[in-house]
Parts: C-alpha cells; structure tokens; sequence
C-alpha cells in the first residue's frame, strides 16, 4: 500500500511539473493586418483613426519606430517572416499573384507557394511542444502541399489566397477555391458575420480550448487590404469623412476591436503575464487603393520609399518587457522567428540559415548594439541596401539614389552626387548579397516594374499626398 502511494505521489509531482514547464513557455500571438497605412493607428500619432485597443498594446508593450517587413508587397513578405530570411534566398522574389507574373515563369497560379523545403515558425514551435494555429488570409500558396496543415499549424480557418470579400458569398459559381473561407482542410465554410470579428472568435476559442498548454496563433487579418466593405454601424463611426477614407476608418476600427477581443480573453484567463502579443502589417499602405496613409513616409506598398516597407511593430510580453519601451533602431519582421524560438526554450543552434537575429537581449537593454547593420530588399532589378542609416535605392531605368534617414525620413534630399564614393561601396555590398541569392521561381511582368516606379514618383512629396487626401475630408 505504501509503495502505490508512494507511486501516486510521484506521479502526481511528475505531472505537476509537466504542466508548470509547459506553462513556463510563453503563450505567442501575432496579431498581423494587411494593407494598413503606417500613419494610421493612434500610437502612430493618428488623429482620424480609432484604435483604443492597439494603443494599449503600444502602452503596455515596445514599439519601434523602425520596424520593417521583408518586402512591400503581401506574398514575398509573408515567406520572409514565416522563415526568417529573406526570401529571395529560396527564389520567392516577386508578388503571388498569377496576372502579374511572367508567362516565362516555371510556375503558375496554386503551384505559386513557399517551397517545402522551408521550415516555417509554426514547424519550430511545433518542436518544442506548442499546439499551433492559423486564422485568416494565408497567401503562401493554393495548392494542398501549401496548405496550413501542411507548414506546422494544428487549426485553420481561414482562405488559401490573397484577398476577399468580409461578407459570406451567398454563391460559389465563379469563385476560385483560395477565396473560400476552409475550416482545416478542404471543408469550405463561409464565415456566419464580418470576417474580421468572426477571424478574432476563432482565436478566442482556440485560446478558451487550449489555456493549459503552450500556444502559438498566427492571427492574420485581411484587413484592411480591398475590397473596401465595412459593415453600416461601424460606419456610422466615422461621420466627418468619405469614400475610401471612412470606409478603411471603419474597417481599421473593427480590426482594433478583433484584437482587443483575443487581449481582453487572455486577461479573462489569466494568461496576459507570459502570453507574448505581436502586431505588425505586411507591407505599406496603398493610398492609391484603399486611401491609406503612410506619413511621414513617403512611397506606397509595392515600392521601396520608406512607405512600402516600414511599418506598425509592437510587442508586448508583460514577465519580461518593461511597458512603454520605445525601440529605435531597425527590425525586421524576419526576426520574429528566432525571438519566438528562443523565449519557447528553443536551442538557437537548431535554427538553420536564417537571416534574423533574437531580439529578446536587444529590447532588455542587455546588448545594446544594432540588431542589424545591413538590411536588403529586392524585387526584380529594383533594390535597396540600407546600412546603419544609409539607404541605396536602385533603379532598372534611372540614377540610383542615396539618403540619411537620420537626417531625411521623408526622402526628399538624394545625396547620390555627393557622396560617390559612399555609393559605390553600398553598390558593392548590394551585388555581393545578391549573389548570394536563388534564381527566382517566377518573375514580374515588365509593365508592373513601370507602374510602381510610377506610383513610387506619384506618392513621393508628402504635401502633394496631403493635398490628395483631401478628397476624402
């Protein structure tokens, strides 16, 4: 009798301990939106937009003023952060999305996804005991082989492609499969209400369902990428503005209250202390597209002025972050990665050829160095290679350009001509990285590399955007 006893109590340490060692692993929630203007959040300063909940987050968390995506664009920044390098290093170079690809390109339409030999956070997570989850727009590839299921995750809900509507299709003749809301996998459910509320019920739930054990959520949103639909009573929110403007005012309010409802359920649970909450964007806003704003930046999504690829970064992890940090120099969203791997607990040595760096000791205070130096972005022959401050633009048809972001966030002041010696150097590097990349699996069609240089010329001048902005007042 006394030795079941005594089993039964070991026992019972043992599973106690089990449980306390899984509940030292931090919970991880990345909250992700989709097409946001830089300027438009209220801890960016915004004085039209309404975000209550995103501004707590800031709050209560660190936010950068540089934080950066991979890309400008959605689908190449979606690999980058998902396997933290750049993804030209797998041949993932240019946008997803079949109309603006070459017809010289090796694949076409759902055989467009991240490559399989690519480990992706939610495989690494999975390693190290988290149940995984994805909710929202994936836009990693149609195909089944590209499938979330297929890449770490445990529960989906969500659709395979790009973008769609908020609303539930009421008919399916003429809609491809990757526009369908898919419940795990290959069982198509149209959301019962606006996507964005319904994409947050589905993170509460699996939260509700997996409280006791560590969790990772990928929670990305599509807003508020177009189609521009909101719902009439958020709306109504908005009274003093029109067209785009009150409709991405509206869709920006419902995507602050979905994430105020997933931060409000780890409150309710007691979860907040170790629950690690990132938000970010995945590209600039398209101003010309959904009246988006990214001032002070200048450029759009889809080219390489500030605005296309500096965005909203915060994060927030309360047992080990001092709240209100404010972070300034630059990340990338590729360091998400190796910074989840570590405060899982994960060996930094089992992390294979990634280019992001732990930002655990870089926000503590403990190293107090750059996490990067040289941070690249490149699509076709358009590139940028930015060191400490420094930042080359490389054009397919005009002089290449240099700035001082230090000096000139807004590049405005091109010192190319005066500082030559400075631009060759930065040349250099650039061409050396490059070689260091894949072929790309697909390329751009030549008459898109056109439109955004054009678009990149068009939303230069902050005062000329100001001015078109207007319209919507």
């Amino acid at each position: 009798m006394k030795k079941l006893s005594y089993l039964f109590v070991l026992l019972l340490f043992m599973s106690c301990q089990s449980k306390t060692q899984a509940q030292d692993k931090p919970n991880i929630i990345f909250l992700f939106s989709d097409d946001a203007g830089y300027a438009d959040f209220g801890f960016h300063g915004s004085k039209v937009m309404k975000t209550p909940n995103l501004d707590k987050l800031s709050d209560q968390g660190v936010r950068f003023t540089q934080g950066y995506v991979t890309d400008a664009t959605c689908g190449p920044s979606r690999a980058g952060l998902m396997t933290g390098k750049y993804q030209q290093r797998f041949g993932y170079q240019e946008i997803n999305v079949p109309g603006y690809m070459s017809e010289n390109s090796k694949f076409l339409g759902d055989d467009m996804g991240l490559p399989l030999d690519q480990v992706t956070i939610a495989d690494y997570l999975k390693a190290l005991g988290y149940t995984n989850a994805m909710y929202g727009k994936w836009h990693l590839g149609n195909a089944d082989r590209f499938h979330p299921l297929n890449r770490g995750f445990d529960e989906f809900y969500g659709f395979r492609g790009g973008g769609r509507s908020y609303f539930p299709y009421k008919y399916f003749k003429g809609i491809h499969h990757d526009n369908k809301m898919e419940r795990n996998f290959g069982n198509f459910e149209e959301p019962n209400g606006y996507a964005t509320d319904v994409f947050a019920d589905e993170a509460v739930s699996f939260i509700e369902r997996n409280k006791d054990k560590p969790f990772f959520i990928y929670l990305a949103f599509n807003a508020v990428h177009t189609p521009m639909e909101a719902t009439e009573e958020d709306l109504k929110k908005f009274p003093s503005l029109k067209g785009k403007r009150k409709e991405v005012a509206a869709m920006t309010w419902a995507l602050d209250r979905a994430c105020g409802k997933v931060m409000d359920k780890l409150k309710e649970l007691g979860l907040d202390d170790n629950t690690i909450v990132v938000f970010s964007n995945d590209n600039g806003g398209p101003t010309d597209k959904n009246a988006s704003l990214n001032l002070p930046l200048s450029g759009t999504k889809s080219n390489h002025l500030e605005g296309g690829f500096r965005v909203p970064y915060l994060i927030k992890w309360p047992r080990k972050f001092k709240a209100g940090t404010v972070y300034n120099y630059p990340v990338s969203t590729f360091d998400l990665l190796p910074t989840f791997h570590a405060a899982a607990g994960g060996d930094m040595a089992d992390l294979k050829d990634i280019d992001g760096v732990n930002l655990i000791p870089f926000i503590t205070g403990d190293n107090k160095a750059r996490p990067h130096e040289d941070l690249f972005w490149k699509k076709d022959v358009r590139a940028v290679y930015r060191h400490n401050d420094w930042k080359l633009i490389r054009f397919a048809d005009r002089p290449a350009e240099l700035y001082d972001l230090s000096k000139d966030l807004t590049e405005q002041n091109d010192l190319a001509s005066k500082h030559p010696e400075r631009l060759k150097s930065m040349f250099k590097k650039l061409f050396e990285w490059e070689l260091t990349l894949e072929r790309p699996l697909w390329t751009l069609k030549q008459q898109f590399e056109k439109y955004d240089t054009d678009r990149m010329d068009w939303f230069r001048n902050p005062e000329l955007v100001k001015e078109y902005m207007k319209k919507y007042d």
